[in-house]
């Protein structure tokens, strides 16, 4: 395995290649993670991020608990610096599978996922 593991990270360094991502969540290392302007959110997802900056109220129960980013798709922080919004989803009579992700207290960085935390993209003003 650790041989693997080497050959894998020589040819991530190496080639800069397509699955360097996935290999370097492997590793444990920071990933990069896309972007995302404002703007360009889903209506639903913009009247979330209006409600984190104004301190709520939020529609669902678990809005604002802490999200653990145990799979380390964002960059690592002490635990409860992420906590997790629900955004809704047209449709849907749960919670649905987009969230946003606010980092700090107050948040300084906010991230959405529109696939339950399979993918995130950092919100740009």
């Amino acid at each position: 395995m650790l041989h693997l593991r080497r050959f894998l990270l020589l040819l991530v360094l190496a080639t800069g290649s397509a699955f360097s991502i996935p290999v370097l969540a492997f590793f444990g290392q920071a990933l990069t993670v896309d972007t995302i302007a404002a703007v360009k959110l889903p209506p639903e997802a913009q009247r979330t991020l209006a409600l984190i900056r104004a301190g709520g109220p939020f529609p669902y129960e678990r809005d604002g608990i802490v999200f653990g980013n145990f799979e380390k798709r964002l960059p690592v922080e002490k635990r409860g610096f992420y906590r997790e919004y629900t955004v809704k989803t047209p449709g849907q009579r749960s919670r649905g599978a987009r969230r946003i992700i606010a980092g700090g207290q107050p948040p300084v960085v906010y991230y959405y996922t529109a696939d339950h935390y399979q993918s995130f993209r950092r919100i740009e003003e």
